[in-house]
């Protein structure tokens, strides 16, 4: 385990009141967190979504990606199913960094697209570790799992964790004129399954 839980409260919100809990890395003291709606206790697959943090789209509502308008989403489905977690993967930009991203953003106005962006400023594509999510989920006692996800790596990765992914939900949200190309390029480079 990568991860100890170090925290719990009740956060209300917009689509009711979730169970908190604050989940800290050993190595790095970095936080994240798990938002738990109704019981985890019951023996039937979890719906899950793993969102990683995005200050520019989450508080900052952000229209070159999708990311706000996504954890809104999992959220209300969630709530409506009245049973679910979602985990907040605490590795912004795809686990480049706040200050990385914003001088990604910059490439990505002189034309570059965000995987070549990355690569300009070192990064593969994709930094994100998910077995800190596997381990939080392992923790909570979660074996299997309905994903809502675009992103088949993200079921491929935790399956080869040890994560039951019983079935990917789709969560196809936040579309418009400003992040086109991005939501292309997450089709084209990184497999995500989208509309054309």
């Amino acid at each position: 385990m990568q991860v100890k839980l170090v925290a719990e409260s009740i956060l209300p919100t917009p689509w009711g009141n979730f169970f908190m809990l604050g989940f800290e890395e050993l190595e790095t003291h970095h936080n994240h967190i798990a938002l738990i709606c109704g019981s985890i206790k019951e023996n039937t697959p979890m719906l899950v979504r793993i969102h990683s943090e995005c200050v520019t789209g989450d508080a900052l509502f952000s229209l070159r990606c999708d990311c706000g308008f996504q954890l809104k989403a999992a959220l209300n489905v969630i709530a409506r199913e009245n049973r679910g977690v979602l985990l907040y993967h605490r590795q912004e930009g795809r686990n480049i960094g706040l200050l990385n991203k914003i001088l990604a953003y910059a490439l990505q106005d002189k034309g570059y697209d965000t995987v070549e962006a990355n690569h300009q400023l070192g990064f593969a594509a994709d930094e994100r570790d998910f077995t800190l999510c596997a381990d939080m989920l392992k923790i909570l006692g979660i074996t299997q799992v309905r994903l809502l996800t675009n992103n088949p790596l993200k079921v491929n990765v935790l399956t080869k964790l040890g994560i039951n992914i019983i079935e990917r939900v789709p969560l196809i949200v936040g579309s418009n004129i400003n992040n086109c190309r991005y939501l292309s390029i997450k089709a084209k480079k990184m497999g995500h399954l989208l509309p054309k």
